[in-house]
């Protein structure tokens, strides 16, 4: 069976899918791609299904061999990458030759992006799913973090992997490259708004935030203006889920990653729409960010247009793959 092997496995790169949805009512964090249709979209590029393995880079600096002929592709930020010294664009079937090595520098946009494989990464199924728990230290590969040195095989691929180096067809350009220089995040009012001031409301919708150094993959911290509640008082911990925009009690919001927890007491002022999702995973340090309110309805329509854009495009694929 073929593999690949990390000869430099960068600061944090993990193995992922679309996580354990189903065991959230138990305390289990989602987990999964910070980006889930970033990973279907590489998928759907190699043949896999959207659910199979793949690797998840943050930052880069990383080093790949090949122990057999296999297809690639990539989907995030602003990341160089050379296989066998030639350029790999974001977005595309790239057909990778036994012993080829495979470099991921430095981002220079971005914090991640996801690397798909034909046949996706042949790692143990735990609780439904081959994500990295990395809090709990389960799923993906020895629920680590890989670290230089590491293989991983490879399933079947039911690609033809004799084929030329590339195609000449492509993801869709805003779905391929991911990271954006002014991050605008669309959301919708969460149950404790009216709990906030008036001032507060207009400071969340108005004013932009910096992302904190205090970010991973469990949330993102910013900081600006106080976010003023107009009584306080302790409130039940509820149900919470990547995307809540949650406010601490120093008047300043966390936007909550797939590796959350299930439950959480600070007030829900907000909810980032599903579809903005994917871009919380390219914030750094420093960023800026922006929020706009839509209505449930238009989050809804969002969604579902993408979700048929996705339909539409797997099928594509499947006409030029017969």
């Amino acid at each position: 069976m073929g593999g690949v092997s990390f000869l430099r496995a960068g600061p944090l790169t993990t193995v992922q899918d679309l996580g354990r949805p189903q065991y959230r009512a138990l305390g289990v964090s989602l987990g999964g791609a910070l980006d889930s249709f970033a990973a279907q979209v590489a998928n759907l590029l190699v043949g896999n299904s959207v659910d199979a393995a793949v690797i998840e880079i943050a930052i880069g600096g990383v080093r790949l061999s090949f122990d057999d002929q296999c297809a690639l592709a990539w989907i995030g930020g602003d990341f160089p990458v050379q296989l066998a010294g030639a350029a790999v664009a974001p977005g595309r079937r790239v057909f990778v030759r036994q012993a080829e090595i495979l470099e991921i520098d430095l981002t220079r946009g971005g914090a991640r992006m996801w690397l798909a494989f034909s046949g996706g990464f042949d790692v143990p199924i735990v609780l439904g799913s081959r994500s990295t728990d990395l809090r709990s230290s389960f799923g993906g590969y020895k629920g680590r973090a890989l670290r230089d040195g590491d293989r991983l095989s490879l399933g079947q691929s039911v690609l033809d992997t004799r084929s030329d180096r590339s195609t000449n067809w492509a993801a869709p350009d805003d779905w391929a490259k991911t990271a954006t220089q002014r991050l605008i995040l669309r959301v919708v009012r969460g149950p404790e708004w009216e709990e906030f001031v008036g001032a507060a409301q207009e400071a969340f919708l108005q004013t932009s935030f910096t992302v904190s150094s205090q970010t991973d993959r469990m949330g993102v911290r910013l900081t600006g203006a106080k976010l003023q509640r107009a009584r306080e008082h302790e409130l039940l911990s509820e149900p919470v889920a990547p995307g809540t925009v949650q406010v601490t009690p120093d008047g300043q919001p966390i936007i909550l990653l797939g590796d959350c927890q299930t439950i959480g007491g600070y007030p829900k002022i907000a909810h980032v729409i599903t579809v903005d999702l994917g871009r919380l995973a390219q914030l750094q340090p420093q960023d800026r960010v922006v929020f706009t309110e839509i209505t449930h309805e238009e989050a809804l329509r969002l969604f579902a247009a993408r979700e048929k854009q996705l339909r539409f495009f797997k099928a594509a694929l499947q006409l030029r793959t017969l």
